[in-house]
């Protein structure tokens, strides 16, 4: 098999620590980039004990390239091409915090890097999809996605993905709210859209329920209270991580790191100091 398509990408680092505490390391959803993470970090620093915390941009977002190779979009590529930016930067081993499409990303590097990762965090995330027809549904639904941002540009698709079920909690946070949302997606790249959808899509995504109970490193899945689809998920991960813990977080739907930035610090602090020993 061959070596991931490692991409250089874009990191900022949002708050500073002593080198002796493991840094934190935030991976934003798909449609994201650094700037969604901001809220989460400055709750995380006033909450808990002070450490470096990074935002890494994924492959194709924000500041970072979109290559042309459909090989640099596929999840294992995003995973390593996430460890090479830090490891750039003088962080090997870290903790991990992905929420959605970042959380699949955090959850392959813990699988294929167990060295890299200190502990993880989950917000939102699947390890894929197990059924092969679901998953080929779900490649046919992102291929129309993909093929609708290219024909009718990028304000056309953040309309058709703010309108998704998964996101209509967050209507309740007003409408300057929404509208920092939206300008922030629209800076989004058709291509770059589009060829995320294709290559790190959950359909695209080889699943990783079999690999669960070999990621050793404590784990904290996350997701919002409500959020059924997605609680249902952390509570079969959970079955299957030897390390796992879980948390609701209040009043917040799918898109906790934005919707809910405390309580999910809140939950994040109390873990890294909990029941599976302080994470230094």
């Amino acid at each position: 098999m061959s070596e991931p398509r490692i991409t250089p990408l874009h990191a900022v680092r949002l708050c500073d620590g002593p080198p002796a505490r493991r840094p934190l390391v935030l991976l934003h959803g798909f449609t994201g980039d650094a700037s969604t993470m901001v809220r989460l970090a400055e709750a995380i620093a006033e909450d808990g004990p002070s450490r470096a915390i990074w935002a890494v941009e994924l492959v194709g977002h924000g500041r970072s390239p979109a290559p042309d190779d459909p090989a640099a979009w596929t999840v294992p590529a995003h995973a390593a091409s996430v460890a090479a930016a830090m490891a750039a930067r003088g962080v090997e081993r870290a903790v991990w915090l992905g929420y959605s499409l970042g959380g699949r990303v955090a959850l392959t590097l813990a699988a294929s890097s167990a060295q890299l990762v200190d502990a993880l965090v989950l917000v939102g995330a699947s390890p894929g999809l197990a059924d092969a027809a679901e998953r080929a549904a779900r490649r046919a639904a992102d291929e129309a996605l993909a093929a609708a941002v290219m024909r009718d540009g990028v304000p056309a698709f953040v309309e058709r993905w703010m309108a998704h079920p998964l996101f209509q909690t967050q209507a309740r946070l007003g409408a300057e709210h929404l509208a920092a949302m939206r300008a922030q997606r629209l800076g989004n790249r058709a291509p770059a859209l589009a060829a995320s959808l294709r290559g790190a899509g959950t359909g695209a995504m080889a699943p990783l329920w079999d690999a669960l109970p070999r990621v050793q490193a404590p784990a904290l899945l996350v997701a919002g209270a409500l959020d059924a689809k997605f609680r249902a998920v952390a509570d079969a991960m959970a079955a299957r991580l030897p390390r796992a813990v879980r948390a609701d977080v209040a009043g917040s739907g799918h898109a906790v790191p934005v919707e809910a930035p405390a309580g999910l610090a809140a939950a994040v602090v109390r873990f890294l100091a909990g029941a599976h020993g302080r994470v230094e």
